[in-house]
């Protein structure tokens, strides 16, 4: 446990940053799975849910929440999948 008052602080900082940042790592994650399951299915909204899916991978990236070259993997692995199911056609 923290002893002085600004420690005690920084405990609750970091508690508020650690909720935020696994929120937003939740929901990148979730838009990936969605977006694979789009493109194995080959839906017609497989290519607006990517785009939604790269937004907010450049957005975390921005923010720090992951860094830029996981974000620029998993972009990549992403479009090489699109790209794959549309050649399958």
């Amino acid at each position: 446990m923290p002893n002085t008052k600004s420690a005690k602080k920084e405990l609750r900082k970091s508690v508020k940053r650690k909720l935020h940042n696994k929120k937003i790592k939740d929901n990148v994650k979730d838009l990936i799975k969605k977006s694979r399951k789009a493109i194995e299915a080959k839906d017609e909204k497989a290519k607006e849910l990517i785009g939604t899916t790269l937004k907010a991978l450049d957005k975390a990236a921005q923010k720090g929440i992951i860094k830029k070259n996981a974000k620029d993997r998993k972009k990549s692995r992403l479009h090489l999948r699109l790209n794959n199911s549309t050649k399958a056609k």
